[in-house]
């Protein structure tokens, strides 16, 4: 998940480099397509890299003599390398210039993927994880950020939206590609096809993606002032508890479809899910300048109703594809949604809100890998959409008491 350590109120008044030129300068009325797609690869590389053993459990677990729940855990230490390392080292590499470090974290999954590729050695494997996710932490420590400063002020939620159209580009394209890869050839082949891809994508941002400035001593973030802003913490606690009710479901939807007898469907299911969030994402990324608000509202309610037709009509195959139809258009614009929403409410504390996001998001995504794990045993697949249901009732409630701050009703053109 991503971080942004610049904020909002720098590019809003001009201080950046790419908001140095004259206001009336064309260049600064137009999106930078190439640079804003390579950072959109970037998050998909990171977001593909997090999940892409969900779809390779058997066949790694037994190159690497452990069993499938052991080899989930290579998603669960992912998100704790994210989660342990995003906040300091959003902090101690504020100074650093922006570029060099999106350099060196995409070049860092490089490594971690090819090590992932060649292993046979389950400790190696969990270390190559680990890595990969310290590189998500610096790297989404960037992107966020990093598209909303090539924009000018009024296609920043855009710019965003774009950078984030990797997520459900890597859920609905690369996870299931990924996994027809593993199944007909070798499930070392797709984390090798990973590498290749991060190498071509160096390439693309030494080409294409402007440089920045990292910030000034007296600018580093400071956490805890962060969370005095107005605004911040409902963000906050909407970030925990949704990507908490959703990772519950996810994370084991394949079980969950298995036990429904839709077992042979669930690339099918994911694939409509995917496409519907990247519906999702393009209808936020028109839409997030205005009404923000409203549409986070409807995300929630979407995927509401998506767990209740799973938790009360999933004996019927195709109300289960229309909850992963709902599932998606409520879920794919939630990264654009939070980071934008938490970035506008931070201020000039917007990098270290938006470190404490990440952290807090990876923690989620770790949190419901246990949990959903201890509901499997316990209550039995069946469980996943009513917790998602009884989680989606505080995230409700909060958005719609944080009216003033975090999600306001209305928000000035500046």
């Amino acid at each position: 998940m991503s971080t942004a350590p610049e904020t909002a109120a720098g590019s809003a008044a001009g201080t950046g480099p790419a908001s140095s030129k004259q206001s009336g300068d064309e260049g600064q009325q137009r999106l930078p397509l190439l640079a804003l797609l390579a950072l959109a690869t970037a998050v998909f590389i990171t977001s593909l890299t997090e999940t892409l053993p969900a779809g390779l459990l058997p066949a790694m677990s037994n190159d690497l003599h452990v069993s499938e729940s052991a080899t989930g855990q290579t998603v669960t230490i992912y998100a704790i390398g994210t989660a342990l390392t995003a906040i300091p080292l959003t902090a101690a590499t504020a100074g650093w210039r922006r570029k060099p470090l999106l350099l060196t974290a995409m070049a860092a999954f490089a490594l971690a993927n090819t090590v992932t590729a060649v292993s046979s050695l389950y400790g190696l494997t969990m270390a190559a994880r680990f890595v990969a996710g310290v590189a998500a932490g610096l790297a989404w420590a960037l992107l966020a950020g990093y598209a909303r400063r090539m924009a000018p002020v009024h296609l920043q939620g855009r710019a965003i939206a774009i950078a984030m159209a990797g997520i459900p580009v890597a859920l609905s394209l690369g996870v299931p590609a990924g996994t027809f890869l593993g199944k007909v050839t070798d499930w070392r082949l797709a984390f090798l096809a990973m590498t290749a891809l991060t190498l071509l994508l160096l390439l693309w941002i030494v080409a294409t993606v402007p440089d920045f400035p990292g910030q000034q001593r007296g600018e580093r973030p400071k956490m805890l002032r962060a969370l005095r802003v107005p605004g911040v913490t409902p963000v906050l606690f909407v970030t925990l508890v949704f990507v908490l009710a959703h990772t519950i479901l996810y994370a084991y939807i394949a079980t969950f479809l298995d036990d429904l007898g839709m077992g042979g469907n669930t690339d099918l299911v994911l694939l409509v899910f995917g496409i519907a969030s990247l519906v999702s994402i393009w209808i936020v990324g028109a839409q997030i300048h205005h009404r923000l608000r409203t549409l986070t509202i409807a995300s929630v309610l979407l995927v509401a109703v998506a767990a209740t037709l799973l938790a009360v009509l999933a004996g019927h195959t195709a109300l289960v594809y229309l909850a992963a139809l709902l599932w998606g258009l409520g879920w794919g614009g939630v990264p654009t949604l939070l980071q934008t929403a938490v970035g506008y409410a931070g201020g000039d504390s917007a990098d270290a809100a938006q470190a404490m996001l990440v952290t807090l998001w990876n923690v989620a995504m770790a949190g419901g890998g246990v949990i959903g794990g201890v509901l499997l045993d316990l209550l039995g697949s069946d469980s996943f959409p009513w917790s998602v249901l009884l989680l989606l009732l505080p995230v409700l409630g909060v958005i719609l008491f944080a009216r003033a701050h975090g999600f306001p009703a209305e928000r000035s053109a500046a």
